[in-house]
């Protein structure tokens, strides 16, 4: 089954259950992947890819947390709160990411492959990491190690 599949279902179980919260994110999401579909000139009914479905959970996924930050600083627990819950509803239609630990021993064997690089090779360190985790690690960890394993 694929992710648009799923989260057309889960649309439809949180339609019987009468989770409104649930619900109102889950239909949100699947907007953004209509307009994603329409956007690539895809069929009516036509599904998107399993990678681009990810992406544009990851997307909403930030600009929720964006928007929770905001709210924090507002003081506005009470919405701050919700996006949480938001957050969790999504995050669960996202691959698990990779570990700290797991991330770390890939880092360095980029930066090995690149013999005694300085910080000046921070983008070329980068993006060789990216290219091989893609979607399945953080870009700010990602940076954080690269940043952390060049400095020593």
């Amino acid at each position: 089954m694929s992710l648009q599949s799923k989260i057309n279902q889960d649309i439809i179980e949180a339609l019987k259950a009468k989770d409104e919260e649930k619900l109102s994110t889950l239909r949100l999401l699947s907007a953004a992947m209509k307009n994603l579909a329409i956007e690539k000139g895809l069929e009516k009914d036509a599904e998107l890819e399993d990678a681009d479905a990810a992406k544009v959970v990851k997307s909403q996924i930030k600009q929720l947390k964006d928007a929770m930050a905001d709210f924090e600083k507002a003081g506005r627990d009470d919405l701050a709160s919700q996006n949480k819950k938001e957050i969790g509803f999504l995050s669960e239609y996202l691959p698990e990411e990779m570990g700290e630990d797991e991330l770390r021993k890939i880092v360095k064997q980029k930066i090995n492959e690149f013999g005694e690089p300085t910080a000046q090779d921070f983008g070329k360190v980068m993006g060789a990491v990216m290219k091989e985790v893609g979607d399945r690690a953080d870009g700010a960890m990602v940076k954080r190690l690269v940043q952390e394993l060049l400095a020593s």
